[in-house]
This record gives structure tokens, C-alpha cells and sequence, in this order.
């Protein structure tokens, strides 16, 4: 492939679209930075470390327009390491999870494996559309995300109502900070702070509701055997205590206060909302009005406001876009390694000025025809 060089009044200011790690601002690094040496590299069961944890979850309360008696949890490790708690602290018996897509099936996959538990009914659509919930008998926890960053295929956050006292429980890793939705129809909205709050992983947190906290109390007071760093139980108390198990990662934590601070002062999390629903816009209307390419999620009420996948004709080479908008340093528009589509993948985080996402459709018009 030739080098192809982007005219620099065609780049966007930053180029940074990438749906794991987001865009971070360069305010959130001035914030980390006054934190020295006052907060970083000192004890986290001291006021300087704990204060922050405490801004971080209630500012959070504060963007979820939080119902009276939720709470903000928050533990050690990501996502992943949630799923492994919720199997051991939050299932009673019997799961039912959605799957249409890469992680929304590892949730599933790690109740499978449970010996202690029933096996889950899951509910599976092929990656680009979406998967329904339905109550069952003796299901008493329903799994679903919110956004499946894997595929670009976003679900309402809607509660199931299934048997007395089941839960809904939201993975919203790529979905929280950036879509709105009602904190009342879910018990539990997790997720790691990498996405839509521009921040790093090693911590996770999580809205839950006082059903939840009754289930976990219950759960892991039970007698079935829990490892410590996956009781969430220990996980409450110590999040009443604005700390963690073991010593958390204090740069995710201040990088994810400041996102937190900005997005409350523009108008909250209905403010973000419109934010990335117009930039996801921007490129979903460019797409359809250009020849050779697709869009990956047919159904546009399935589309994601966050995640963006596009999918291009044989004639057109998506990895070569890719290549050449990396070289000109606009990076992490690559597709998902496993879905193995002739796509591009692109984040359109609370962090992304919607005039570079604006910037990067031009960018691709000039590599495709310098192709």
C-alpha cells in the first residue's frame, strides 16, 4: 500500500476513536497531576485517597438521577472480574442471560461454570442484532448489556419482570456515562471506567439497588463457599467506607472523578446522551449516503450511540483505511479481532468532540480514494 498523506486541515484535532480505551482529555491529566503528592503514592485507608473515592461515587448518584436507597459499590479489578462476583455474590440459583455479542456471552460462560449454580437459559443473536429477555420460572437474575462493544448492537435497559424478588442486572462498561436510560428498571448497572468516563481499569463500579443488597447480604451469608475478592458483600461495606478490599487504582479513580465533575456540569448524563447520539449520527448518516459501504446493525433502534460499526463492499480494503488513518495518527478504527468483518469500528465517547468524529468521515472519503 502507498503512503497516503492526509492533508493536516482534514484531520480532527484529536485522533483518538478507540472502543476499548477512550479518548482521555488533557483536563483529567491536570487534575491527576495536581493530586501530587498530596493523594498519589499515600495510604488509600486515609482522608485524601478515601475523599476521592467518595466524590467519585456521589457524583455518580448525582449523573444516575439515582432513586432513594441505591448505592455505588465499587471493587477491585474490571468487568470480568464483576462477572465472577456476581456468579458467586448476586446469583441465587439460575441466570438468564443475553448474549449478541463477545462479552455480554462471557458473563453467560462464567455461570455456566458454575458448579454451585443451575444452569443459565441463555437467550443468543448473531452478532449485529439483538437478543430478547423472558421471564422463567426460577430465573433469579437477568443479564443483559447495555451496549455490546464487540458489535455496536445497544439494548433498552428495561426491567424483566420475572418471579418475585429477580433482579436485572445491566453490564454497561461501554453504555454508562454516555447513554441515558432509568436507573429504576435495573437492580444492578455495572461497569468498568475506560469508555464513556475516559479513564483506566483496575476498579469497578456499580448502581445497585436495595433488592440487590438484601440478595447479596443474603447470598454470601449463605455458607457457599466466596473468595474474598469476589464477596460482594465485603465489597458494600467497604464502599460505605469510600475504599476497597485491597488498595485500588488511584489514577483511574482521579481520571474518573474529573469526567464525572465535567459531564454533571454540562448538563448531566442527558447532556452526554445528545452528545454521543449526534456524533454516532454524523457517521451512521455519512455511511448510508455512501456508496460501498453498510451498516453493520440493521435495525436502527439497535444501533448504538456509542459504538459505531460499519462494514464496506469488497472494493473497498477496511484494514488498508485503517492502516493509513493510523499512519496519519488517527488510530483504533480497526473492527473487532473476532467477528473477522471487512468493518471499521468507532467510539463515539462522552470524551469525543463530535467535530472530530465529523473530521474523521472526511479523512476516510480521501483515503478511499486514494486507495
Amino acid at each position: 500500500m502507498a503512503d497516503i498523506s492526509i492533508p493536516q486541515a482534514l484531520l480532527p484535532l484529536d485522533g483518538r476513536f478507540g472502543c476499548g480505551p477512550s479518548k482521555v482529555r488533557s483536563e483529567q491529566l491536570s487534575f491527576f497531576e495536581s493530586l501530587q503528592p498530596g493523594v498519589i503514592g499515600t495510604s488509600h485507608r486515609q482522608a485524601p485517597v478515601k475523599n476521592l473515592v467518595r466524590s467519585v461515587r456521589e457524583g455518580l448518584l448525582e449523573l444516575f438521577n439515582a432513586p432513594e436507597g441505591y448505592e455505588i459499590i465499587l471493587g477491585n479489578g474490571g468487568a470480568t472480574s464483576f462477572w465472577d462476583a456476581a456468579v458467586h455474590s448476586l446469583i441465587e440459583r439460575r441466570s438468564q442471560h443475553l448474549t449478541f455479542g463477545e462479552f455480554g456471552s462471557k458473563f453467560a460462560k462464567a455461570a455456566e461454570a458454575a458448579p454451585f449454580l443451575e444452569q443459565p437459559d441463555v437467550r443468543s443473536a448473531e452478532a449485529g442484532s439483538l437478543a430478547s429477555a423472558e421471564p422463567v420460572a426460577g430465573v433469579d437474575v437477568y443479564a443483559y448489556p447495555h451496549n455490546e462493544t464487540s458489535t455496536g448492537v445497544m439494548a433498552p435497559v428495561v426491567r424483566v419482570n420475572g418471579d418475585e424478588g429477580a433482579l436485572t442486572v445491566v453490564d454497561a462498561t461501554s453504555a454508562a456515562g454516555g447513554i441515558d436510560f432509568d436507573p429504576s428498571q435495573v437492580d444492578v448497572y455495572y461497569f468498568s471506567p475506560q469508555k464513556n468516563f475516559a479513564s483506566d481499569g483496575g476498579v469497578w463500579f456499580a448502581l445497585v439497588s436495595p433488592a440487590a443488597i438484601e440478595r447479596i447480604e443474603r447470598v454470601t451469608s449463605s455458607g457457599r463457599y466466596i473468595p474474598e475478592t469476589l464477596n460482594l458483600q465485603v465489597a458494600v461495606e467497604n464502599s460505605r467506607k469510600d475504599q476497597t478490599l485491597n488498595t485500588p487504582a488511584v489514577a483511574t479513580i482521579a481520571l474518573m472523578d474529573e469526567q464525572v465533575r465535567w459531564i454533571n456540569a454540562q448538563g448531566g448524563l442527558a447532556w452526554a446522551s445528545s452528545r454521543t447520539a449526534q456524533s454516532s449520527a454524523i457517521l451512521y448518516d455519512w455511511a448510508e449516503r455512501r456508496e460501498g459501504l453498510s451498516l453493520f446493525v440493521e435495525n436502527p433502534d439497535h444501533r448504538s450511540q456509542v459504538v459505531v460499526t460499519i462494514d464496506f463492499d469488497d472494493s473497498i480494503d477496511a484494514s488498508a483505511i485503517s492502516k493509513a488513518l493510523r499512519a496519519n495518527g488517527v488510530v483504533d478504527t480497526e473492527p473487532y479481532r473476532k467477528l473477522g468483518r471487512n468493518q471499521l469500528r468507532i467510539a463515539t465517547f462522552t470524551a469525543i468532540e463530535p467535530d472530530d468524529v465529523l473530521a474523521l468521515t472526511a479523512c476516510i472519503d480521501y483515503v478511499i480514494e486514494r486507495l
